[in-house]
């Protein structure tokens, strides 16, 4: 039955924000990914996240509400219920919410996260390459993302990170499903096969492209991330780069 955008808001707002995780993928070899970030609180995952400077960290900004009001980064890790030794924790300093997000969640959900005290760079944790200008990127090609999520839809989030394979829908087809949720210029769609998706428990992992950055998860359909009818939609983190260089400079 397709939603009522009335129903989309009511689902969306009732869910505490738009979290995904992986279907259908496999597991990362341990610490391949060194800039992924798991956001937590009370130190439960809440959500994914990337380091993009020693002391700034990017994901989205539905991450951050009523229920979970103050966040932890923790960085180096690879299964997220053990004590790593790879593993640092930093408190959050300052949370940098895109100023238009109140007013329109769906097409700003990004956030900053300045972090207390600067990460250190091993061979567990690093920065991630922003893009260098906002390109376009065409459709059916081979993407990634990895996160902590749920493994399967209604399921449980995953101790280790896990990664899957998507390919890339075409703007205008996004834009016909999910009609003003979607913005062509700001976000970026991958479709499911059914079988393969990301889903709840993760939002703010990126995704690759080409092994470039590309995306940042934000929503898909709510409680079915599998709905291989309405695309999984991606902030296009390339449209923001003015705003994230304007605030970690």
């Amino acid at each position: 039955m397709l939603l009522t955008v009335s129903l989309l808001i009511s689902v969306f707002s009732l869910s505490g924000g738009l979290e995904s995780g992986i279907v259908g993928g496999k597991e990362v070899k341990p610490h391949s990914r060194p800039y992924m970030a798991s956001l937590q609180y009370r130190r439960q995952h809440t959500c994914g996240g990337m380091l993009i400077s020693d002391d700034y960290v990017l994901t989205s900004a539905h991450c951050l509400d009523k229920s979970t009001n103050f966040l932890e980064v923790v960085l180096g890790a690879h299964n997220i219920s053990q004590n790593e030794d790879s593993q640092q924790i930093i408190q959050v300093d300052k949370y940098i919410i895109h100023p238009k997000y109140e007013n329109d969640a769906l097409t700003y959900d990004i956030m900053l996260l300045k972090m207390k005290t600067k990460a250190v760079r091993n061979e567990f944790v690093d920065v991630i390459e922003l893009p260098e200008n906002n390109e376009g990127i065409p459709a059916h090609v081979e993407c990634s993302i990895a996160g902590w999520g749920m493994k399967k839809p209604r399921g449980r989030a995953s101790d280790v990170l896990w990664e899957v394979s998507l390919k890339l829908q075409f703007s205008f087809e996004c834009k016909n499903k999910w009609k003003h949720h979607f913005n062509s210029e700001k976000m970026i769609c991958s479709v499911s096969d059914g079988k393969r998706a990301f889903c709840q428990g993760d939002s703010g992992s990126p995704l690759f492209c080409d092994s470039e950055l590309k995306g940042m998860a934000a929503y898909t359909y709510p409680n079915d991330c599998t709905n291989k009818k309405y695309p999984e939609v991606y902030m296009k983190i390339s449209a923001f780069l003015p705003w994230i260089k304007q605030n970690i400079k």
